[in-house]
């Protein structure tokens, strides 16, 4: 008998499901992130993790983003050979329509961050579509949508090899990881496709990503094929890099490994790698034709009661009227609650001053650098009684670059972003007596509270990569190169790395 898919029903739920990923963890991540945050020894990545469940609380119980980069959409569409649709409508322009509207909702809109033309001029489409779909035909009578808004951050960081047959996936693996820095904000899990062809194998890996986080089960059961045992393998020695929680050197890199795999031919083995930050955001449901989704929203008394108000140890600075000399007293490792004024800018905005500077031009009206701070972030737009939406950091390295200029000709005074720097930034930072400062990837919703005022100095046109002014009070970040050159991301990894060795810590009993 042929099920009855109506048009509408399956547009409301791509919507309702954005939305709801948008803002609530998946139940399965978060009992991995409360386990990590438990038995974690390094502080500081014991208190980064403590941000990113501080965040999700917040942003469950207020229905707004867990990150500022609320992603690309990425849906996979199984259709049953029984299942008919009542519209006019393509599987696509049906996804697109349920990402415009989640993403144009105006009680919780999310940041359009999808630009077309991307080898051109790259212009916002102003509503995040399209999405990616991938459509297949399944028996039965039903339809399986899987969901997934994924950041650029972490899916900048995928990697894709094709292997000799002989070659080990492990080494390979290992070798990746340490080169992907913390810009994918760990702790997270790996998606690993393995066998086909090169794009079934990205694919596989983007789809890995939406199973549960289930490691502990399959820990205590034991491997039943060569893919469990290879999960295993990975997750006890990707975990024993000590790469930690923001790559701040700790005991929980990734949550979990997880490995989708296919038949391939004689003479390759292809490997797809694509992380999932700690924002991970994703859901799965069946519409049978009996209506929309109905997704019930999980109690609150899931996440921990964690007290992150204690500033015990942490400095308290003042960006207005700072000094080199104050500067170069901040110490690598060390945690400053930010006050004071701070400016905004990223990619575009960056390649607009270098085009401005390199044409003899002055930079915009009320656009001043000099002894300033600037915040790599492009925020999600406010709503209600907002000053400005979630609006964490963006991965610096893509700044890095424009470190030189932006010291040197313009006189900034130090950054502010998240994960690590490239050498080119670190060796520029050091020369400059500068300074590097690292907020939590995957805390937007707790850094924007930080935020008291706000207001778009330059670029309007970029949106959320416009530049703008903010005036903090006590934003917690930390020290992460100092103007010394001394650079946690990594000082940290390193250390953990011998410290788990030392302390014989056990991944696997």
């Amino acid at each position: 008998m042929t099920t009855v898919i109506k048009q509408q029903d399956f547009i409301d739920s791509v919507y309702e499901g954005l939305q709801y990923i948008s803002y609530y963890h998946p139940m399965d991540f978060l009992e991995a992130l409360k386990k990590a945050y438990e038995r974690e020894q390094n502080q500081p990545a014991k208190d980064a993790i403590a941000q990113i469940l501080v965040n999700s609380k917040m942003c469950a119980m207020g229905h707004r983003p867990l990150c500022q980069d609320t992603g690309i959409v990425t849906a996979f569409v199984e259709i049953g050979m029984d299942v008919r649709f009542d519209g006019d409508m393509t599987v696509q322009e049906m996804v697109d329509e349920g990402t415009r509207r989640a993403y144009c909702d105006p009680d919780n809109p999310l940041r359009k961050s999808v630009l077309r033309d991307p080898a051109g001029d790259r212009v916002n489409t102003k509503d995040n579509t399209p999405a990616v779909v991938h459509i297949s035909m399944v028996k039965g009578d039903k339809v399986t949508v899987k969901l997934a808004s994924k950041g650029g951050g972490s899916e900048n960081k995928s990697k894709l090899v094709m292997l000799n047959p002989s070659d080990s996936i492990v080494d390979w693996v290992l070798e990746q990881i340490p080169h992907m820095g913390a810009g994918w904000c760990p702790p997270g899990v790996i998606g690993l496709g393995i066998g086909g062809t090169m794009e079934k194998a990205a694919v596989m890996a983007k789809e890995a990503l939406m199973d549960p986080v289930d490691i502990d089960e399959l820990i205590k059961r034991g491997p039943k094929n060569a893919d469990e045992k290879l999960r295993l393998e990975l997750y006890d020695k990707i975990n024993r890099l000590g790469i930690g929680a923001q790559g701040l050197g700790g005991l929980t890199t990734v949550v979990d490994v997880k490995i989708k795999s296919y038949p391939t031919h004689a003479t390759s083995k292809p490997v797809a790698l694509i992380p999932n930050c700690a924002a991970s955001r994703h859901i799965d449901f069946t519409l049978d034709g009996s209506g929309p989704v109905n997704l019930v929203p999980p109690s609150l008394s899931n996440w921990p009661d964690i007290d992150i108000s204690n500033s015990k140890g942490a400095r308290r600075v003042f960006l207005d009227n700072i000094t080199r000399e104050e500067i170069n007293s901040w110490k690598v490792g060390e945690t400053l609650l930010l006050n004071g004024t701070i400016l905004t800018g990223r990619d575009a905005a960056h390649k607009r001053i270098a085009d401005l500077l390199a044409a003899g031009k002055p930079l915009p009206d009320g656009v001043d650098f000099h002894g300033k701070f600037i915040y790599y972030v492009g925020p999600v737009p406010a709503v209600r009684d907002e000053v400005v939406g979630p609006a964490g950091p963006t991965t610096s390295t893509r700044m890095d670059k424009f470190v030189p200029m932006m010291l040197e000709q313009c006189g900034l005074m130090g950054m502010i972003g998240k994960a690590d720097r490239g050498d080119l930034a670190v060796e520029s930072i050091k020369k400059n007596k500068s300074v590097y400062l690292m907020a939590v990837g995957g805390a937007a919703y707790l850094v924007s509270k930080a935020i008291k005022k706000a207001r778009v100095l330059a670029f309007e046109d970029l949106g959320m990569e416009a530049i703008r002014e903010f005036v903090v009070e006590d934003m917690p970040v930390t020290v992460a190169v100092d103007s010394e050159g001394n650079n946690i991301h990594k000082i940290g990894p390193a250390k953990w790395k011998d410290e788990i060795q030392r302390l014989n810590f056990k991944y696997i009993d």
